[in-house]
C-alpha cells in the first residue's frame, strides 16, 4: 500500500543526488522540485513554497517576508545549502517559530583551498602570464618581467578568524609566512595560539598586511568594510583577496584603487553580482582575478 504523504517540501534548484536519495525516503514527504541549475524565478518561488512544510533552498535564494508570507502557516523548517544565511530574514524566520538549517563545515576546507589558490594566482600573476604566452608576449627571459610576490617571511592579515580563517592559516603555515595577523569581533585568543596571530584593529591589518584575505561573515558591520579609506591604508605592493560576500567590498573604491595603483591586486572570489557582467569595469584589469566559486562544490 502505496504510503500516505502528509508534509511538502519544495526544492528550489537540482541538488546532488544524495540529497534527492534521501528526501525520496521520507515516506511522509511530497517533494517538489525546480528542476534547473539556473536560479528559480521569484514568481515560481512563490508558487513552489505555497502550502509547503519545508523549504531547501540555496545562497542565491532571497528568503524574505514577502516569500514567507506567500508560503504560508504550514512552513515549519528552512534549510539552506550554504554556510552564510544572510539571505534568510532571520528576525521575521525566528517571530514565525520556523526552524533553520544550514551546512556550516562542509566547505571550510575548499573554501581554504580555494581562498589560498586565489592568493597565489594573483600575486604570482599566472593568468597574465599565461596570457603572454598565448598572444606572443612572451619572448625570451627577462629578470623583472612578470615579477610577482612571495608569501615567504610575509605578513598575511587575516579579516574574520572563524572556521575558514583558521583554515586558511593552517594552509599558509607551510609557506613561510613570518607574521600572521587577525580581526573581528573581538579576540580569538584560543585559537589564535594555533598560529601566533595577533588580533589588532581593522587599521592596522590593513596598514601593516602584505596580503589580506577576507573571510568574515556578512553583517551589518562587515557591510562595505573595504572600502575607499581601507584601500588607502594598504600598502601599494598589498595584494587583497575576498571569499566572503561581495558587499563586504565597494566594489566602486576596489576598482579605482587597482586602477590607480594604490594596491598591487585582487583576487575575488566573491562579487556583486554574481557573475559579474562581462562589461564590468573590474573585468578590464590585468590586476584583478575574478574567480567562480562554484569550483567548490567538487571537495
Amino acid at each position: 500500500m502505496r504510503p500516505v504523504r502528509l508534509m511538502k517540501v519544495f526544492v528550489t534548484r537540482r541538488i546532488p543526488t544524495e540529497g534527492s536519495a534521501a528526501l525520496a525516503r521520507a515516506a511522509d514527504c511530497e517533494v517538489e522540485q525546480w528542476d534547473s541549475d539556473e536560479p528559480i524565478p521569484s514568481k515560481d518561488l512563490e508558487r513552489g513554497v505555497a502550502g509547503a512544510h519545508g523549504l531547501l533552498c540555496l545562497l542565491s535564494d532571497r528568503i524574505d517576508k514577502k516569500l514567507l508570507d506567500a508560503a504560508g502557516a504550514n512552513l515549519k523548517v528552512i534549510s539552506t545549502m550554504s554556510v552564510g544565511v544572510d539571505h534568510l530574514a532571520l528576525d521575521e524566520i525566528k517571530k514565525r517559530g520556523i526552524r533553520v538549517g544550514y551546512t556550516p563545515d562542509v566547505l571550510t576546507d575548499a573554501t581554504a583551498e580555494l581562498a589560498v589558490s586565489l592568493l597565489l594566482t594573483t600575486c604570482r600573476r599566472l593568468p597574465e602570464a599565461i596570457e603572454e604566452v598565448k598572444n606572443g608576449g612572451w619572448t625570451s627571459w627577462k629578470p623583472l618581467w612578470m615579477c610577482g610576490y612571495g608569501l615567504t617571511q610575509s605578513t598575511v592579515g587575516i579579516i574574520g578568524l572563524g572556521r575558514i580563517g583558521q583554515a586558511i592559516a593552517r594552509c599558509l603555515k607551510p609557506f613561510g609566512v613570518q607574521r600572521l595577523l587577525y580581526t573581528g569581533r573581538q579576540p580569538r585568543p584560543q585559537e589564535a595560539e594555533e598560529f601566533q596571530a595577533e588580533f589588532v584593529s581593522t587599521q592596522q591589518l590593513a596598514a601593516e598586511s602584505d596580503f589580506i584575505v577576507v573571510a568574515c561573515s556578512l553583517t551589518p558591520a562587515t557591510r562595505g568594510l573595504c572600502n575607499k579609506d581601507f584601500f588607502q591604508q594598504m600598502k601599494k605592493t598589498a595584494v587583497f583577496v575576498n571569499i566572503s560576500r561581495g558587499e563586504v567590498v565597494d566594489q566602486d573604491d576596489l576598482y579605482q584603487a587597482l586602477a590607480s595603483g594604490q594596491i598591487a591586486a585582487a583576487g575575488l572570489d566573491v562579487t556583486t553580482p554574481e557573475p559579474l557582467p562581462t562589461n564590468h569595469p573590474l573585468l578590464t584589469l590585468k590586476n584583478c582575478e575574478p574567480n567562480n566559486h562554484s569550483v567548490r562544490k567538487r571537495s
